[in-house]
């Protein structure tokens, strides 16, 4: 029966795949995608505006919202940020969405950031036993400092932790079905923190291994529902041998995962400081990619000139995994706003701001789809 189960479910998820796919491939842009943190309740009003005077008129396709406990979750209301989204203002986003042909892929961090700099984000401050490093204090507001001794840049939960799953496919299918998703972002970059020696459950076990099984286990739940598993790329990445480094790639072996998860799972590739061209890594890897920029413009520029390029370079195989470029902003969405209506400025950074990357990075490829068309 389980492997009758098992079977059944690769089918459906491999017929879903497929039918996707033969819709999209022959567009430029499978994806023109937009990523940055779910707005407070008091910011819905301003964010729908931005979705349909800025993010419709730039055709993007694709919002993936970082919500984490950033909503009023029935299933584990204990869960819930002290301002959170309800459900009603869920529903205003979606509508805005629907209305511009914009699908959103809700995220929720997995696996690492579970903290940032001194606070332990909602999953570990309610269920501490999930703790891969429960060793590891956090310290006073005024001493968090990178590099410090123990490592501490973001907790992560420990995959093999009991009844940790549970709690997460709850949240995972609440969060999908109130924006009406067909795909989940999961995060999972910038893991430091696994398969630590003095875990009582992982310790001693394969760093790759650890991240491969909790890919495969977060997307055959989503199969299950016929929805797809979206991650960051960077733990994928060999930070030594590509020269990288340990913030954009992985020094502690988790790259070698690549070659052990699911090759439906869409990987969003985020290179910011350098066009390190790692989105035809991937996509020879068998897997979709999203190129990803943040603050960079002519980095961005140069990444979605290799979009263009590596698409008319390429097979018919490889063509539809170069699957599209998306802006990040990890500032709050309130001050991006502020930011591209030119409410604030900022002085030091200059042109190297997320929202004059926004403009110029989907700029070019108006420019560059204008130019296809007139061939």
């Amino acid at each position: 029966m389980k492997k009758h189960r098992y079977l059944l479910l690769l089918l459906t998820s491999l017929f879903s795949f497929n039918a996707f796919a033969q819709q999209t491939t022959d567009s430029t842009y499978q994806v023109k995608g937009f990523a940055i943190a779910a707005p407070k309740p008091d910011g819905v009003a301003d964010f729908v505006k931005f979705i349909n005077e800025e993010l419709a008129p730039h055709k993007i396709n694709t919002l993936i919202m970082r919500v984490d406990y950033n909503y009023q979750y029935k299933s584990h209301p204990e869960l819930r940020d002290t301002l959170a989204l309800s459900r009603s203002d869920a529903k205003k986003i979606l509508e805005a969405c629907k209305k511009n042909g914009i699908s959103i892929i809700p995220q929720i961090n997995m696996l690492g950031h579970q903290s940032w700099a001194d606070k332990v984000g909602m999953l570990l401050k309610v269920y501490p036993q999930f703790d891969e490093t429960p060793w590891v204090k956090m310290p006073a507001p005024a001493d968090y400092k990178w590099p410090n001794a123990d490592l501490l840049y973001c907790k992560s939960y420990c995959p093999l932790s009991p009844g940790l799953h549970k709690v997460l496919f709850d949240l995972i299918d609440e969060i999908t079905d109130v924006f009406e998703a067909k795909a989940f972002h999961a995060g999972m970059d910038e893991v430091f923190y696994l398969g630590e020696d003095k875990c009582q459950r992982c310790a001693g076990r394969d760093k790759a291994v650890l991240f491969a099984n909790e890919v495969q286990t977060l997307r055959d739940h989503l199969a299950e529902t016929g929805k797809e598993l979206w991650i960051w790329g960077d733990r994928l990445i060999d930070g030594r041998t590509t020269g990288i480094g340990e913030w954009a790639a992985s020094y502690n072996n988790t790259y070698k995962a690549i070659d052990m998860i699911p090759r439906d799972v869409v990987i969003c590739d985020w290179q910011y400081d350098e066009d390190n061209q790692t989105a035809v890594y991937f996509a020879l890897k068998g897997l979709r990619v999203v190129t990803c920029a943040w603050n960079r413009p002519q980095v961005a520029v140069s990444q979605v000139e290799d979009l263009y390029r590596s698409r008319a370079l390429s097979g018919k195989e490889i063509k539809g995994r170069f699957y599209g470029i998306a802006e990040t902003v990890w500032s709050p969405p309130a001050q991006f706003l502020n930011g591209y209506y030119g409410k604030i400025t900022d002085t030091k950074a200059g042109d190297n701001t997320p929202w004059n990357t926004f403009r110029v990075m989907f700029d070019k490829a108006a420019q560059l789809d204008q130019s296809a068309a007139t061939k």
